[in-house]
């Protein structure tokens, strides 16, 4: 009965500022407080009207994964293409906004199974990328991909700027200053 009943437009600005506000609470409270009340509360919306566009939780979930999954690889898709390849796609991975949400999304998917398939999805699709971009960037720079694989280069990445934001947040910083000096010497060596 649930299945035919009807949603709120995809392109709504309601629908739009409902996503807006679960992702707010997801940064600022984690993904334990998004609740339907919360997120209409946040976007000072009625309760009734989170269902009314998103059918579970999941839905909305889903729909907050794939709304910034496609936004964030048109970002990164911009980054590889720039002049400065390696210092863009480090910016793009160390922003501390991005990380967290990845944090807080990884979190919610051990415990939602769409969640977790439509995540691995979207960063089967990012890794990818890096790793294609990262490929040419390493070959025209004469790195031998049997040294440095481009998939390995992509993780150590993706893996630094996530130990960032988990330790940041407990006030440990020990390091890190350590190791954003040896990322920013390797790209001036690469790119200048």
């Amino acid at each position: 009965m649930s299945a035919n009943r009807r949603l709120g437009a995809e392109d709504s600005a309601t629908r739009a500022a409902l996503l807006d506000a679960a992702l707010q609470l997801l940064l600022e409270e984690g993904y334990a407080a998004v609740t339907s009340r919360k997120v209409a509360a946040q976007a000072g919306l009625k309760p009734q009207l989170v269902h009314y566009y998103f059918r579970t939780m999941d839905d909305l979930f889903l729909a907050l994964v794939q709304r910034g999954a496609e936004q964030n690889l048109e970002r990164q898709a911009q980054a590889l293409a720039s002049p400065q390849p390696l210092r863009a796609l480090w910016e793009v991975a160390t922003d501390p906004a991005g990380a967290k949400l990845t944090m807080e999304l990884a979190s919610l998917a051990n415990h939602r199974k769409a969640i977790r398939a439509e995540l691995a999805s979207y960063a089967t699709q990012f890794r990818q990328q890096q790793s294609e971009a990262l490929a040419g960037l390493l070959a025209g720079s004469g790195i031998d991909p049997e040294e440095l694989p481009p998939e390995a280069l992509a993780m150590v990445i993706t893996s630094v700027s996530q130990v960032f934001v988990l330790e940041e947040a407990i006030g440990m910083t020990a390091g890190h200053d350590v190791m954003r000096a040896l990322v920013d010497r390797w790209i001036e060596r690469y790119e200048g």
